[in-house]
């Protein structure tokens, strides 16, 4: 298989890894943290004027057409950036929901406006009691004539709190657990019967909890069988997620690498001392085995078979868990005290990796998940 960027990536990469380092310095960050939305707008016009937000949609809708290599490749700057931008909830999450179930109507209208930066998007589907079970839903919707009405609660919503509308799951038939009657419904985040509470979350994004009480909604796809097409876009999700978590890694172990080669301790660079060179060491590896996964996880994010996706998505969401982990608590314990302040970065990329973990299961249920399939190249019992 060839790895090798072809010529229309390299240039993405080059022009992505330039924008993150020339505005998202650290000091910059902060002040888009205390923006009134906890990120800023003129730095989300900046990656509509540059495409950005249309690149995984097709040419139609003003995008570029690219797929999950692209998508890799701008998410692991942004991980090495730290970015705040709600471009996982309304582009990777949303328009990737949009692009896969919606009608030729709604693609246009939606997919259209977030490629152009004037529609944020988010997808409403934890409840409190649903974990990682995204057959778990016990919102409801109710046919409504030509619409539907939702009830029922949302949490941890992704930039729920800014969004202009809401892809939520609901069930129209069918019991709590059971994969069948749930649907995919667009809700208007500023129509009756919507209350959201956002907050700040661990890592300085953004999330909201929902609650729809007779909501209008129009439905995204079936209705009653939307459950399949929504766990391939979140698969092609945590493979973007994946992407980040080695851009966070990756500046967390460069950052320590320099730190210990100028922080002094009897005389002498700590970097000197073989222990601290072995523990850097091991921080490498734990990046390269996490930017390996990733890769996997980009290649096959589009497998058609769900299992083998599931298995693939599942050994990577556990590499990234592990190695994430690993190469956080080191860049802490290398830097010492300064790491825990929050005036100094190191203590903002672990918050970040240790987020994208939890994100759609952590390493433990993925590793759970990958043995009920039988291990990665295995067959389950």
């Amino acid at each position: 298989m060839d790895f090798d960027l072809n010529d229309d990536q390299r240039l993405l990469k080059d022009s992505v890894d330039r924008l993150v380092a020339d505005t998202y310095a650290f000091e910059a960050r902060k002040k888009m943290m205390a923006e009134p939305d906890g990120w800023s707008r003129t730095a989300w016009a900046k990656l509509a004027e540059l495409g950005l937000l249309g690149l995984p949609f097709a040419e139609e809708y003003g995008g570029f057409g690219g797929g999950p290599v692209e998508t890799m490749l701008l998410m692991q700057a942004f991980g090495r950036g730290l970015v705040l931008e709600p471009y996982f909830a309304t582009v990777i999450l949303g328009g990737g929901l949009v692009d896969s179930l919606g009608s030729p109507e709604q693609k246009k209208e939606i997919l259209t406006a977030v490629a152009a930066g004037t529609r944020l998007l988010s997808f409403a589907h934890v409840e409190r009691s649903s974990r990682y079970n995204l057959a778990d839903v016990t919102a409801t919707a109710k046919s409504n004539g030509a619409s539907y009405v939702i009830d029922g609660q949302k949490s941890v919503v992704l930039h729920g709190d800014c969004a202009d509308q809401l892809l939520v799951t609901a069930r129209t038939a069918g019991g709590r657990f059971d994969g069948n009657g749930i649907g995919l419904f667009l809700v208007d985040a500023s129509a009756p019967g919507v209350t959201r509470r956002g907050y700040r979350t661990q890592d300085g994004l953004r999330a909201a909890e929902i609650t729809f009480a007779n909501a209008r909604a129009t439905a995204v796809g079936d209705p009653a069988n939307a459950l399949p097409q929504i766990e391939h876009v979140v698969d092609r999700a945590i493979a973007a997620l994946c992407a980040e978590a080695v851009g966070a890694m990756e500046a967390m172990q460069e950052i320590t690498l320099d730190y210990i080669k100028t922080r002094k301790q009897f005389g002498r660079a700590i970097g000197e001392f073989q222990v601290i060179q072995h523990r850097s060491v091991d921080m490498l590896v734990a990046v390269e085995q996490a930017r390996s996964m990733a890769l996997f996880a980009t290649v096959m994010a589009d497998e058609p078979d769900p299992r083998e996706r599931a298995r693939a998505i599942s050994a990577a969401k556990v590499q990234i868990g592990r190695s994430a982990r690993h190469v956080g608590q080191e860049c802490i314990q290398l830097h010492g005290g300064i790491a825990m302040t929050n005036e100094y970065k190191a203590g903002h990329y672990f918050k970040r990796t240790t987020m994208i973990d939890k994100l759609f299961g952590d390493a433990d249920q993925h590793l759970t998940a990958l043995a009920k399939l039988g291990g990665l190249f295995g067959r389950a019992a």
